[in-house]
Parts: C-alpha cells; sequence; structure tokens
C-alpha cells in the first residue's frame, strides 16, 4: 500500500518537479551570467594585448 493514496500523490510529484525545474532554470542563468562575464574579461584581455602589440 503507498504511503499516499494516488490522487493525493499527485499534488506532490507535480511540485517536486516545478521546484526541481526552477532550481535548474536558475542554475542555467547562474551558468550564462558567469560565461557572459567570462566572455566580457577575456575580450578585454585581448584588446589590452592588442594595444600592447602596437
Amino acid at each position: 500500500m503507498p504511503a499516499l493514496p494516488l490522487d493525493e500523490a499527485g499534488k506532490y510529484v507535480a511540485g517536486a518537479y516545478l521546484v526541481f525545474v526552477t532550481l535548474i532554470v536558475i542554475y542555467v542563468a547562474i551558468i550564462g551570467a558567469k560565461i557572459g562575464r567570462i566572455s566580457r574579461e577575456v575580450d578585454e584581455l585581448l584588446r589590452v594585448v592588442e594595444e600592447r602589440g602596437e
């Protein structure tokens, strides 16, 4: 016998999936922001190196 009747467990399963998807979206946003920052820093470093080379 399940701990919760199946008709009541559906709400908790849906809630768990919602929390999981929300965490994944937050994680992807954080990683995207980091990649954007690193890309800007690399561009700045390339600009500095090109200026010194001239």
